[in-house]
């Protein structure tokens, strides 16, 4: 069943693989998501260092009023179309009756074709009230007001003192919470999750309830969390090695700034803050009551986030991200190899024959022969150099596996600074947590994306990530790992990890973003002294972004050729509002065999958000999904005052959907279409045999 591109003037015709391009100016050429699916952005108030390209309806491609006709729509209807929309979709027309097609699994579903200018109105709309729309307007008009959005959280705060808790909660239901929040519990918001289902869209459930702190507040927070127990923040004020390696470890010891505050100029991500090991045990309650309620309503093609910072220390973490980096010091040493310990692909002999050259002693300490002994090879070579399933599994403490022999004394050393027994139970207890959450993911059959957060927790939150990959994703794709495309490394990462990944015998899951912490991350590098490691302009971004897509693409397409089914063996979440990365990913699903009931591409966007690319790609038979936030409204302010703030910061974005919000009012007034509730008959994919609850 060939996919079909389709363009639509006074009569159907065949275009060619350039219509999927749609025009070179996108409606939607808004930004990707991070962690969960954060838009990246100029960032507000002028202060971003990259130029987003603007957008204009006028120079798109041009539409009509009408939407895309159904599959199968007479010629009488398709000649109503004005113009010339590029447009396809992955099933055949020619078997399609009344607009329903059988899928290749012996399926009947709905299916409407794709307008690839995600510029139609009545296709973006046509699950929305006209409540719904208006109110969508008044919330956005209301983001473009700069005093409004600079000062939102204490207008907040001073509504609720006025009016009331309750009434003040009536009004944000109205407007802000009505918009981007689904509702204040898990049966609550079932009712969106069903709307939203019927015109193929599915959900990823989080838990929105933050804490309302200061910035000075959340600065202490943060430096309690990031300082281990055993020293203060002036044994990290002076680093002495300007220039030499050690400089590089600047980045992973806690710092008094602004930059190093985690929720300095982050709109769009959630920052969790260590108040103890309790406080720990409650974000995992939250985290499994979070999959349990998708596995109560997606049946098994559900996502659910979390955040590592959540389960944990975070100064273990900066802890355990600097001996990865020392550790692959050590490594480039002994073999003589740049990079990362896996792309070496040195043989066992070969790493013993380099190590004995290096050594100045003549005989091996029995530990340093264990050592060599307990490396993770295999017939390509090296992987690991520590025993990381002995660290997940076995229980030891950290001291114990990440310990290397001195190559002037032969002793063995470790390259972390000695812990506190309080410190190892602290990491014993993250670990612990985080299996927990996705032992249950695994049980229930929920996807979990583990979020991408600050470069200098990344190493140990992605080693980490990748190990839960290799235990849990033995039979499908469980854990998947974020890879941020803003950062210059993110291809570079992405490529090892599909290497381990095959040459361990796992399931590789991934979610390509473009990244929430630029302006953060450039500041600590510059005060810090280190390499910007974020992209030098917008379009890199975008670049890289599109390249991690096609290398697992590619992958998958390869994989398909054998006939066995392990294409299944990969699997991306495409989490961007972006209209061109959107139009490449389905540029090359259609080049490259991928059909979206394959499931192996999905797409992400924010909930209130881009609804002019998420439901006409639900409608047309794509597999997407929306975040859907919840929990009581007084206690989400928070997280809608980032909402409030990152649409802010895209207001050329914003225009597009007022103008097809408008557009479609207009139409719906001249029709005498302004009441009614939408009703949708389309089917996600995955659902075709199940009924939601």
């Amino acid at each position: 069943m060939a996919t079909q591109r389709i363009a639509f003037s006074s009569q159907r015709s065949s275009k060619s693989l350039s219509l999927l391009r749609g025009p070179p100016s996108s409606t939607a050429n808004s930004p990707c998501l991070s962690s969960h699916f954060r838009p990246l952005l100029a960032t507000p108030h002028g202060a971003a260092t990259w130029s987003v390209p603007s957008t204009n309806l006028a120079t798109s491609t041009s539409v009509s009023s009408a939407p895309p006709p159904p599959l199968g729509s007479s010629d009488l209807d398709q000649q109503q179309r004005t113009k010339s929309t590029h447009a396809i979709t992955p099933y055949n027309t020619e078997e399609a009756v009344d607009g329903y097609v059988v899928t290749a699994k012996g399926y009947k579903k709905k299916v409407d074709i794709l307008d690839l200018s995600f510029a139609d109105h009545r296709a973006a709309f046509k699950s929305k009230s006209t409540w719904d729309i208006i109110r969508a307007l008044v919330v956005f008009n209301l983001c473009s007001v700069r005093p409004l959005v600079e000062h939102n959280a204490k207008l907040m705060k001073i509504g609720q003192t006025i009016m009331g808790k309750k009434l003040f909660g009536q009004l944000m239901k109205g407007t802000f919470y009505g918009q981007f929040v689904a509702g204040e519990d898990q049966e609550r918001i079932k009712p969106v999750i069903r709307h939203m289902h019927s015109y193929g869209v599915k959900s990823i459930l989080d838990y929105s309830v933050e804490e309302d702190i200061s910035d000075e507040k959340a600065q202490e927070k943060e430096l309690k969390g990031a300082v281990p127990e055993k020293e203060t923040l002036e044994d990290f004020k002076d680093l002495e090695n300007k220039g030499t390696y050690e400089d590089q470890i600047k980045r992973y010891k806690p710092h008094r700034s602004a930059v190093s505050n985690r929720k300095y100029k982050v709109s769009g991500a959630r920052t969790y803050f260590y108040e103890g090991e309790a406080s720990c045990e409650k974000n995992m309650e939250t985290f499994l009551r979070c999959i349990e309620a998708v596995a109560d309503s997606t049946h098994g093609t559900g996502f659910s986030a979390i955040k590592v910072t959540a389960l944990g220390r975070p100064s273990l973490l900066l802890q355990l991200s600097e001996v990865i980096v020392r550790a692959r010091r050590f490594y480039q040493n002994v073999s003589g190899h740049d990079g990362f310990v896996i792309e070496g692909k040195v043989s066992k002999e070969a790493f013993e024959q380099r190590f004995k050259q290096k050594v100045n002693y003549d005989k091996y300490e029995p530990e340093v022969q264990d050592w060599l002994g307990n490396m993770t090879f295999d017939k390509k070579g090296l992987i690991h150099m520590f025993s990381w399933s002995g660290l997940i599994d076995s229980q030891l403490l950290l001291k114990d596996v990440f310990r290397v022999p001195n190559l002037k004394t032969g002793h063995m050393v470790s390259l972390m600074d000695a812990l506190t027994d309080e410190e190892e139970e602290q990491f014993r207890n993250m670990l612990n947590r985080i299996q927990t959450v996705f032992q249950a993911a695994k049980d229930l059959d929920v996807r979990v994306m583990v979020d991408a957060e600050q470069t200098y927790f990344q190493p140990a939150i992605h080693r980490l990530t990748m190990e839960m990959q290799k235990k849990f994703n033995t039979e499908k794709a469980i854990v998947f790992n974020t890879y941020q495309c803003y950062l210059k490394i993110a291809y570079h990462s992405l490529v090892l990890d599909l290497e381990q990944a095959q040459r361990q015998n796992f399931y590789f899951g991934a979610k390509l973003v473009r990244g929430a912490y630029m302006e953060q991350e450039r500041g600590r590098a510059k005060q810090l002294g280190y390499e910007d490691p974020i992209n030098p302009t917008y379009e890199a971004t975008s670049d890289m972004y599109h390249r991690c897509l096609n290398e697992c693409m590619r992958r998958m397409s390869e994989l398909k050729q054998l006939g066995d089914g392990s294409e299944q063996r990969i699997g991306i979440m495409v989490a961007s509002h972006n209209g061109d990365t959107i139009r490449y990913a389905i540029q090359r699903m259609e080049e490259l065999g991928i059909k979206p009931e394959d499931r192996l591409i999905c797409f992400g966007q924010l909930l209130g958000m881009c609804d002019n690319i998420s439901f006409p790609l639900g409608q047309a038979g794509y597999s997407v999904y929306k975040y859907v936030p919840y929990g009581p409204v007084n206690e989400v302010l928070p997280y809608l005052s980032r909402r409030a703030q990152e649409n802010q910061g895209m207001l050329s974005k914003l225009k597009v959907e007022k103008k097809l919000m408008m557009k479609e009012l207009l139409r719906r007034t001249m029709r005498l279409q302004l009441l009614g509730k939408p009703q949708g008959d389309y089917v996600p994919v995955g659902f075709e045999d199940v009924k939601v609850k």
